[in-house]
């Protein structure tokens, strides 16, 4: 098969689709046939080696953990799934960039009817954060929570189900993305300089909560905001989290089937969208990390072996 390897440190340039042998499913692991694998930034992170102390990479280490695709072997002692059940989940062995993928069996659930296969193969990590940094900051009907990046993977399904709990959600983004928030009820503010000024002035001068997908000093700004510091969370900005007492609630604090379940449940109703930037196809995937990598981006960029 077909799979995405790198076997050092490095850029973009780094990655190559190379033939590698298609792996065997363990006796609780399940093949599946890839349709759909969601790119993510802490990929890029740890190729190019700044999260080694963290997540170390071993060489030649491939890359992905969202999926969807069509189950085609199980092993022995998978009960519940079936050859060509269709399905989404995750790996933690960074595989799913890849024509075929070994996954255990409680890390994948059944994708439920029309939820589309790019959807259904970026929602973990981008779904799972975002459940958990709602559930860190526990927003409700009288709260006004501000939400950085609220255009992008995490930030798009954050403001979505923030708003439906009930809260006042500010969404910072680019001008372009605005109309795309006020349309699911999501109060658009520009950011750059001065956007505290307009957070204040938007907010009526009172903030309750802060989720920030984006770091680069916005937990420091949440709590110029007046923003309890167990009310801000971020998954960017671990270092101003540990200064101020901030929360760090991510993936891994959400990472199971049961809220992967849930989310693909909303998106396939209808009421959790799952935005798709672009896709490309496997041979393509130095392309997909460069659009992932100037930023700015709309949603999700989905792979498609």
């Amino acid at each position: 098969m077909k799979a995405v390897r790198f076997h050092a440190y490095g850029g973009i340039e780094v990655l190559r689709v190379e033939d590698v042998e298609r792996p065997v499913p363990g006796p609780a692991q399940l093949l599946v046939e890839v349709r759909a694998a969601g790119i993510q930034p802490g990929e890029t992170h740890i190729r190019e080696g700044g999260l080694h102390e963290r997540w170390p990479a071993t060489f030649p280490s491939g890359q992905g953990s969202d999926l969807a695709g069509v189950v085609v072997e199980v092993g022995s002692q998978v009960r519940g799934f079936a050859v060509g059940d269709e399905v989404l989940g995750f790996t933690h062995g960074r595989a799913s960039h890849a024509e075929f993928v070994v996954v255990d069996d409680v890390n994948v659930v059944f994708r439920p009817e029309g939820l589309p296969w790019d959807a259904a193969g970026s929602l973990y990590v981008a779904g799972t954060t975002a459940y958990a940094t709602v559930f860190a900051v526990d927003p409700g009907p009288a709260d006004t929570v501000v939400v950085s990046g609220a255009a992008g993977g995490v930030g798009s399904l954050a403001v979505q189900l923030a708003r439906r709990r009930g809260a006042t959600v500010i969404g910072l983004a680019g001008e372009r993305n605005h109309a795309w928030l006020r349309d699911r009820g999501v109060i658009p503010v520009e950011y750059g300089d001065g956007v505290a000024e307009r957070i204040r002035q938007t907010a009526d001068g009172h903030v309750d909560a802060f989720i920030d997908t984006f770091g680069d000093g916005y937990v420091e700004l949440a709590v110029e905001l007046g923003v309890r510091p167990e009310r801000i969370n971020t998954i960017r900005d671990w270092q101003a989290a540990a200064k101020v007492g901030a929360r760090t609630y991510g993936e891994g604090s959400a990472a199971c089937a049961v809220v992967l379940g849930e989310l693909a449940r909303l998106a396939a109703c209808g009421e959790l969208e799952v935005p798709i930037a672009h896709t490309y196809p496997l041979e393509r995937v130095r392309d997909a990390f460069r659009e992932l990598e100037r930023g700015h981006t709309h949603g999700k960029i989905v792979i498609r072996p």
